[in-house]
């Protein structure tokens, strides 16, 4: 049985190295990031710097929405997922591990819902300086961009990065894999083998993002590892599945229209992975932010706070579009539009209502626990499918 990081209060901290500060009572017995420098000398000091730290490799594949049988007027972009590619060099990644694991951002920033177990968020711009200004970057958010097909920026603050995290004993690792095989060696013997790997312990369960778009990051080393894709429901039903990122490489994925979920990682002891939200630039662009998946694992005033203000950023520049282009028509003395200006009424009228369902007071939320309002299909049925399917 995978050991996962509780969410409790956390103990003291094992601090050997800048790369590993491990929570004592926490992790399982002699666990340690598989990636660990010897010394401290090892891990860089400095700001973010574009030229040293990225490493992008552009992906063998950009998956649209169309491939996924999705309508193709879906979300804000044709693109669906990237496959896996080269974003960060090894250095940056060690800069990363060195600021997520730090006893700061574990003592305050980690959360757990019934979707993962743990989690850490909202930690960047307070503790994680790297980690803030290499989301923040304008040659990174040109590298995402690119990929997602529109220009994005950063959601908000609050979701600079949110990191899941998934450890367990060498034990546990070898009577994985030893598992994995015998399942393997008896689907041969029995003539099923072939059978695409059903995760019934996902990392992270069914979901849609709460954003538009997410950039996915490994932070752990990948090389023995078996499993740790993410799966995806395509519009007929049908699961396909993205190959997990190497270290230091990453997946671009519209997530707030495309239900994933997070496989299992066998024949390692832990899975890191960052994951940085984003929104399109252009505030003409519809906004389906939701904050269903995030409201229960989050600081409600500083996600509340940090939402609202975009929010009211992107209206503040539609009403002064609106208002410039009403003042030139006037000076040109052509007569007011009142459909088109009725229409604009209506759709920030509908912005405003959106934003007032998704701000939930906060004595009405409950801690961890996130409701299936955000999926698209019927898990029940769907498992009943795929329980037919196992049985036949």
């Amino acid at each position: 049985m995978e050991t996962i990081i509780e969410s409790q209060g956390l103990p003291a901290f094992k601090m050997d190295t800048a790369d590993s500060l491990i929570p004592l009572d926490i992790m399982p017995p002699n666990w340690k990031p598989v990636i660990e420098p010897t010394c401290t000398d090892k891990i860089a000091t400095g700001d973010f710097n574009p030229k040293e730290h990225l490493q992008y490799e552009a992906p063998a594949k950009i998956h649209t929405m169309k491939d996924l049988n999705l309508p193709e007027n879906t979300g804000i972009s044709p693109t669906a997922v990237s496959e896996p590619f080269r974003l960060f060099a090894t250095a940056a990644v060690h800069r990363m591990r060195a600021e997520v694991l730090s006893k700061d951002v574990w003592d305050n920033c980690q959360y757990s819902s019934n979707l993962a177990q743990c989690q850490l968020r909202g930690f960047a711009a307070k503790y994680a300086p790297f980690v803030y200004d290499t989301w923040k970057s304008p040659e990174t958010l040109a590298i995402i961009s690119k990929i997602a097909g529109v220009d994005l920026v950063t959601e908000m603050d609050f979701e600079i990065a949110h990191i899941n995290i998934s450890v367990k004993s060498d034990k546990q690792k070898e009577e994985e894999v030893q598992a994995f095989v015998d399942k393997q060696a008896f689907e041969e013997d029995e003539g099923i083998a072939g059978c695409p790997w059903e995760d019934d312990k996902p990392i992270v369960d069914w979901h849609t993002d709460s954003y538009p778009f997410v950039c996915v990051t490994m932070l752990s080393d990948c090389t023995s590892m078996i499993g740790g894709e993410t799966a995806l429901k395509t519009g007929n039903g049908e699961i396909v599945k993205v190959r997990g990122p190497q270290m230091g490489c990453a997946v671009v994925l519209q997530g707030r229209y495309i239900e994933h979920q997070a496989l299992r990682a066998l024949g390692t002891t832990e899975r890191i992975t960052m994951v940085t939200s984003f929104r399109p630039r252009c505030p003409n662009l519809p906004d389906d932010t939701v904050l269903t998946t995030v409201r229960p694992i989050s600081n409600l005033s500083e996600l509340y706070s940090q939402y609202s203000e975009y929010r009211l950023e992107i209206l503040e520049e539609r009403v002064r579009a609106q208002l410039r282009a009403f003042r030139d028509n006037k000076r040109s003395g052509k007569k007011i539009d009142v459909k088109a200006m009725k229409d604009f009424i209506r759709l920030q009228g509908e912005f405003l209502a959106h934003m007032d369902k998704e701000m939930v007071e906060e004595e009405l939320v409950v801690p961890g626990f996130i409701n299936d309002n955000h999926l698209l299909h019927n898990d029940k049925d769907d498992d009943a499918k795929h329980k037919r399917r196992r049985e036949e």
